[in-house]
């Protein structure tokens, strides 16, 4: 149980007594706790855990012909590593390989050889063992579009995204594809459309809400009106297409996109 408060406490930023009563009402079960603590209105916005980061570097590549693009993401343990010349280099070069490899495979890519020879998998650890720290390959991503991608990584390198755009071409289409790619670093989108959002994730969203704003005093006839325009928010935030975008509130994401489609994003941040 203590090892439950504590996760919890970590997790939604609520008090010890409102995360046991919640584990308590739960029967120790930890994601029905959650839902609890937001049903009560007690989970903070600012969670501990989400300030709590590994340390590390996101690198991205694309291809010339800008219909292919990689991203990978490689922990260290201080952000002082992070900042090493040595780690750099080494983090470019597997987003390097992993453009030329074309697999978003992790197990399969630790195999792939770099231009010094060395697979990717004996080249990180060579530079753990000279940079002193433990590294760790965590996450690899392959991009392919009949289109154009293109990837973005934040000034501090933490935070990096891949987009790809399906049925357009040219410097426009890429210049799209950029800023798309910039937004998606910057907003956190979880889906690309509503098709893609779970329908028990839906159900679950609104059966939060629900008793949420009953716990509130919301009157019972209008309760069902608000968790509607709620669950429409949810979309709005969550979906890519449906978010404003991040350059113009005016305009979603969606409409930038003329004469094409998103085909997918990816996105990678240290921690996240």
């Amino acid at each position: 149980m203590l090892d439950s408060i504590k996760k919890l406490r970590e997790m939604t930023g609520a008090g010890m007594m409102d995360v046991k009563k919640a584990l308590n009402d739960a029967q120790g079960d930890e994601e029905k706790a959650v839902a609890l603590l937001r049903e009560r209105g007690i989970v903070k916005a600012a969670k501990k855990a989400d300030r709590e980061a590994k340390e590390g570097l996101v690198a991205f590549r694309v291809s010339e012909d800008g219909k292919r693009g990689a991203l990978v993401e490689v922990n260290s343990e201080t952000d002082f590593v992070a900042r090493n010349s040595d780690f750099q280099a080494l983090v470019a070069s597997l987003a390097e390989a992993a453009l030329k490899a074309g697999t978003e495979d992790l197990e399969a890519f630790r195999s792939v050889k770099l231009e010094n020879g060395e697979d990717v998998d004996t080249a990180v650890k060579a530079a753990a063992g000279k940079i002193g720290e433990n590294l760790v390959l965590s996450r690899v991503a392959f991009v392919e579009t009949d289109g154009v991608v293109a990837g973005y990584v934040h000034s501090n390198g933490k935070i990096g995204s891949l987009v790809g755009l399906s049925g357009l071409s040219g410097d426009e289409a890429a210049t799209v594809a950029k800023d798309i790619a910039l937004h998606v670093a910057a907003e956190r989108p979880r889906y690309l459309s509503r098709e893609e959002v779970e329908s028990d994730a839906i159900e679950k969203e609104r059966e939060i809400l629900t008793n949420k704003a009953l716990n509130e005093g919301k009157p019972a006839n209008i309760v069902e009106k608000i968790v509607a325009g709620q669950i429409s928010k949810f979309y709005e935030e969550t979906v890519l297409v449906e978010q404003k975008f991040v350059k113009d509130n005016a305009v979603t994401v969606g409409s930038l996109v003329k004469g094409g489609s998103i085909a997918r994003f990816v996105r990678f941040e240290i921690g996240g």
